[in-house]
């Protein structure tokens, strides 16, 4: 598949939201973290991948943080698009942004249960996984990761924060 990683445009979201499951299944929950401020305000640091005919099949939404840490905040990939290694290459350009921009490290988060998204991170070279209880609201922990974006895709540095997954 012929596909190009750039910066979202405007109406990428309506496009996105439009093809929703697609990207995420019957995961509902996921839609209201899509907010155009994301789309907007953090267009700088949100990237989409296009195939051949213009349609979005992968997209990354992320920013750099105060304390300097860059932050991926969704990540998918659509449905025929899968097995493409676009979340990767999606991943790699963010940290590239995110090194321009002063950052030391990127986090990102995901549900306890999500098993293939902790390999996949793990994978990507998060070794610094913590779980934290309520991190997604009362009663809803999430699984802090950490990379550091130096040569070596690893940091160990605690994240002082809870049991370690």
């Amino acid at each position: 598949m012929d596909v190009t990683i750039g910066p979202v445009r405007y109406g990428d979201l309506a496009e996105i939201l439009g093809n929703f499951t697609r990207f995420w299944g019957d995961q509902e929950r996921l839609r209201p973290l899509h907010h155009p401020m994301f789309f907007i305000e953090f267009a700088d640091t949100a990237l989409v991948a296009r195939n051949s005919d213009d349609e979005i099949v992968g997209y990354l939404v992320g920013f750099i943080a105060p304390p300097g840490n860059g932050y991926i905040h969704l990540v998918a990939v659509r449905d025929d698009a899968r097995n493409e290694h676009l979340g990767r290459r999606l991943y790699e350009r963010f940290f590239d942004l995110a090194r321009g921009r002063g950052a030391t490290a990127v986090k990102a988060i995901t549900n306890p249960e999500n098993q293939t998204s902790i390999a996949f991170h793990r994978r990507m070279g998060f070794t610094n996984l913590v779980r934290v209880e309520d991190y997604g609201g009362i009663g809803a922990p999430r699984v802090v990761m950490r990379r550091a974006l130096d040569d070596t895709p690893r940091d160990d540095r605690p994240l002082d924060i809870q049991e370690r997954v």
